[in-house]
């Protein structure tokens, strides 16, 4: 079980192509996927080419995962990668015309290698002025948003590209972007259901394979930010919508995560409050020391086996849809 521990891990490195350093650390662990960066990105040959290098050196098919959302959260840039932001297609209620750029989109990245979009955003844009959702929304009401949610996650799993509906609990009724600091919202349990919950509930049923919460704290609903709350993943995303797809947090090495103890006790925090997949971006030294970390818990006991067993499972479970490109 303790060599299996990199498989819930998907992490970055930064450049075009990885160090020697980033492929033995992939290599020696089995990491569960590798996140994809605009500077990992561009030229897309040499992501193409990096994608393929990964898969030789994998038992298993890994992860390979992009925020290609549209407008400014395009990590692949240019045609036929790069399409308008999902704010542009809502305000026009175009959904016709989503479909065309979004499938064109989707279609590419699939043919590079990519099976892991880390989209649709599901949050609703509730707050003008929060600066992180700004384009990324489609829109402010979940009557809006619903139908290119939907669309998006029948798009991508025709093309055979895994999706990951975000940001749950929902971001938008915040003003505080978690990139830089702790964000906050106040909105109770019922409010949820009506607003940001019919959002994500479409996406599960639409069949998103995976739900990445977000350093998002609701003192009205646990005294735990989401990406440690038990009550956040378990009682609301597990129980409450029924969710039993992978749960993932949001980038750990965002400033948003740090009241959550340095990375190694805020990944051990997120995994025991039931997140399946850890997200760490461009740092890989510190997925390495976190690693070591989870695998010293693991043999002292503070890493739950039943939990990794059945985030284990629910990994091996969705990987078993992947084949690997042309």
């Amino acid at each position: 079980m303790i060599d299996k521990i990199g498989q819930i891990f998907i992490v970055g490195y930064k450049g075009i192509d990885p160090s020697d350093d980033f492929k033995r650390f992939f290599s020696r662990e089995q990491l569960g996927g590798v996140i994809f960066f605009e500077d990992n990105a561009n030229p897309h040959y040499h992501a193409e080419k990096n994608i393929k290098d990964f898969i030789a050196e994998s038992n298993v098919i890994p992860f390979f995962a992009v925020d290609q959302e549209g407008g400014r959260v395009c990590r692949f840039r240019g045609a036929p990668a790069e399409f308008e932001a999902p704010s542009k297609y809502a305000e026009k209620n175009n959904l016709e015309l989503y479909t065309e750029q979004f499938g064109r989109a989707a279609y590419y990245l699939q043919s590079l290698g990519i099976n892991l979009l880390l989209a649709p955003v599901a949050d609703l844009n509730l707050d003008d002025q929060n600066p992180c959702l700004q384009g990324r929304t489609f829109g402010k009401s979940p009557a809006r948003a619903i139908p290119f949610i939907e669309r998006t996650i029948k798009i991508a799993h025709n093309f055979s590209l895994l999706t990951c509906a975000k940001h749950f609990p929902g971001l938008g009724a915040s003003v505080i972007d978690p990139h830089h600091e702790l964000a906050r919202a106040d909105y109770d349990f019922q409010t949820f259901i009506n607003r940001e919950g019919i959002a994500f509930q479409t996406a599960i049923e639409a069949g998103c394979d995976m739900v990445m919460t977000t350093h998002l704290i609701l003192p009205q609903l646990d005294k735990e930010p989401a990406t440690t709350s038990k009550a956040v993943v378990g009682n609301m995303l597990r129980g409450t919508l029924k969710f039993d797809g992978i749960a993932i947090t949001d980038d750990l090495l965002m400033e948003g995560a740090r009241v959550m103890g340095n990375y190694s006790e805020r990944a051990l925090k997120a995994f025991n409050a039931g997140h399946d997949i850890l997200l760490f971006g461009q740092n890989f030294r510190v997925a390495e020391e976190v690693i070591k970390y989870f695998k010293k818990a693991y043999k002292q006991g503070l890493l739950n086996e039943e939990r990794l067993t059945n985030s284990l499972e629910r990994i091996s479970g969705i990987k078993s849809k992947l084949t690997v490109p042309a």
